[in-house]
C-alpha cells in the first residue's frame, strides 16, 4: 500500500517536474528567441494573416488592400470628394496611387485628378506584366513618381520588381529585384529608392543602375565602426564571449531615400549637395549621409515614431511624416538640423482626423498648403497653413471600406509638356 502511494507521489511529482521545466523553457525561449518560440510566433502571425485574407489569396477579394475609412468601418455612402467653400486651393493636378478600384482592367492604377476634382485620367499598372513569381494580389503598390511625358515610375513592397510605364500603361522599362518604398527624382536623371537595403540611384531613362550603398556593409560600419551604435539597436546578443550580433528580423525598414539638389544645398551649410536623406522606419531615425563615405552628417532619432518621408525645405528645415503609431494621432513635424529646434506643424482632430498607424506621405505646396497621405484610412487631404481643411478625397471600394493610398503627388498646371496625359485605349474605361 505504502509503495503505490510512493509510486503515485513520485509519479506526480515527476509529472510537475515535467510542468515546470517545460513552463520555465517556455518563458526563456520566449525571452531570449530559443526554438521553437520563433516558429510558434511565426506560425500564429501566419495563421491570423491566413483566416483575415483568404479572400485576397483566393483572388475573390483584394482585403489586403482595403482599409476602414474615418468613421471606422460606419457606413459612409456619402464619401467622396469634398471641397471647403472659400477654401484657397493650389492649382494643379493631383495624383494618387493605390490598387484599381476596377480589377478587370488593371490590378492597380495612379490616377489623375484636375482642380475640381474630377478624375481625368489614370494610367493601369499591371503587375504581372513585370514579374511573373507572385501573384498580383499579394503586393502593394507603394512608390510613385511622375515625369513630364506622361509616364509614371512605380514600385511595389512584398514585389520584385520596378517599372516605367507610359501613359496607357505599356512598359517602358522594368528591373527585378526587391525594390520597395519610395521613389525620389534626383534632378540630374536619377531615381532614388531602395533594393532590399541598399539605397540604389536608376538611370530613369533605363533603368540601368548606377549606384549603390549597402545599409548594413557601407553605413552602419563607416567611420571605422563608430557607426555601428546608430545602427545596432535591434540585434541580438552573442552567443559567446567574442562572438558578432546577430540583426533581428528587418532591422531597419527602411522606407525613404532623399537626395539633397544642388539649388538647395545653399540652405544646408552643414551638407553637400548630393547628400542623401533616408528614413528608418525601425529605428525612430531621420539620417542625413556622404554617399561616397556612408559617414552620416546628421541623424536624430525620434521624436517621432515609425516615421515616413522626411523632405528638404528651401530654409533649410525637414518635415517628417510622424505616424505616431499606437496613439491615435499623426503629425508633420519640422526640425531645423542646423540649430536643434523643432515643432509641429500639423496634427488631426476630432473635427478632422489625421491617424496612418503605418505608411503615409506629405507634401508642402507654393501656396503654403500641405497635401497629406491618410494611407490607412484610404484618403487624401489639402489642408491651409492654418491646418484647416482645402479639400479631401476618400478612396472609396465600397459603403464601408477605401483602398489604401499610398503615394499622393501634386503637379503645376503646366508640368506635363503636353497636357494632361491621355491613351485612347482607356476612353472607353473614361466614359
Amino acid at each position: 500500500m505504502k509503495r503505490r502511494q510512493s509510486d503515485r507521489f513520485s509519479r506526480a511529482a515527476f509529472t510537475v517536474s515535467l510542468v515546470f521545466m517545460a513552463t520555465l523553457y517556455g518563458i526563456l525561449s520566449a525571452w531570449w528567441g530559443w526554438v521553437p518560440a520563433p516558429q510558434v510566433g511565426l506560425a500564429h502571425r501566419t495563421l491570423i494573416d491566413v483566416s483575415t485574407n483568404w479572400r485576397n489569396d483566393l483572388g475573390l477579394e483584394p482585403t489586403r488592400h482595403l482599409v476602414p475609412p474615418d468613421g471606422a468601418g460606419i457606413a459612409l455612402p456619402d464619401r467622396g470628394y469634398t471641397l471647403a467653400p472659400g477654401a484657397r486651393q493650389q492649382p494643379g493636378y493631383v495624383l494618387v496611387a493605390g490598387l484599381s478600384d476596377d480589377q478587370k482592367t488593371s490590378e492597380f492604377a495612379v490616377y489623375l485628378y484636375d482642380a475640381q476634382g474630377a478624375e481625368i485620367h489614370r494610367w493601369p499598372i499591371h503587375y504581372a506584366r513585370f514579374d511573373a513569381t507572385i501573384r498580383p494580389q499579394n503586393v502593394m503598390l507603394h512608390g510613385m513618381e511622375v515625369f513630364e511625358d506622361g509616364s509614371v515610375v512605380v514600385t511595389f513592397d512584398k514585389g520584385h520588381a520596378i517599372a516605367r510605364v507610359d501613359a496607357c500603361g505599356e512598359t517602358m522599362w522594368s528591373v527585378n529585384g526587391g525594390f520597395h518604398h519610395s521613389i525620389t527624382r534626383s534632378g540630374d536623371g536619377g531615381l532614388w529608392t531602395w533594393l532590399g537595403e541598399e539605397i540604389v540611384r536608376l538611370d530613369e531613362a533605363t533603368g540601368e543602375q548606377t549606384f549603390a550603398l549597402d545599409l548594413r556593409r557601407d553605413v552602419a560600419s563607416a567611420d571605422g565602426g563608430e557607426q555601428r551604435g546608430t545602427f545596432a539597436i535591434r540585434t541580438s546578443e552573442p552567443t559567446d564571449r567574442d562572438g558578432d550580433l546577430t540583426y533581428l528580423y528587418d532591422p531597419f525598414h527602411p522606407n525613404d531615400v532623399e537626395m539633397l539638389r544642388p539649388e538647395m544645398a545653399d540652405a544646408f551649410p552643414m551638407f553637400e549637395a548630393g547628400d542623401l536623406m533616408i528614413s528608418l522606419r525601425e529605428l525612430n531615425l531621420v539620417a542625413v549621409l556622404d554617399p561616397q563615405t556612408g559617414v552620416l552628417r546628421w541623424s536624430q532619432i525620434g521624436p517621432w515614431l515609425k516615421q515616413h518621408d522626411p523632405d528638404f525645405h528651401p530654409d533649410g528645415t525637414i518635415t517628417v511624416f510622424d505616424n505616431a503609431t499606437g496613439t491615435g494621432r499623426s503629425l508633420i513635424r519640422r526640425v531645423d538640423p542646423g540649430e536643434g529646434t523643432q515643432s509641429v506643424e500639423f496634427t488631426g482632430s476630432d473635427a478632422l482626423p489625421f491617424y496612418s498607424w503605418r505608411r503615409g506621405k506629405h507634401q508642402y505646396l507654393p501656396n503654403g498648403n500641405v497635401l497629406l497621405t491618410n494611407a490607412e484610412h484610404g484618403k487624401v487631404l489639402e489642408v491651409d497653413p492654418e491646418g484647416r481643411l482645402v479639400w479631401s478625397r476618400d478612396m472609396v471600394w465600397d459603403a464601408t471600406r477605401n483602398l489604401i493610398v499610398t503615394e499622393a503627388r501634386h503637379v503645376p498646371p503646366d508640368f506635363f509638356e503636353s497636357g494632361p496625359p491621355s491613351c485612347s485605349a482607356l476612353a472607353g474605361l473614361m466614359d
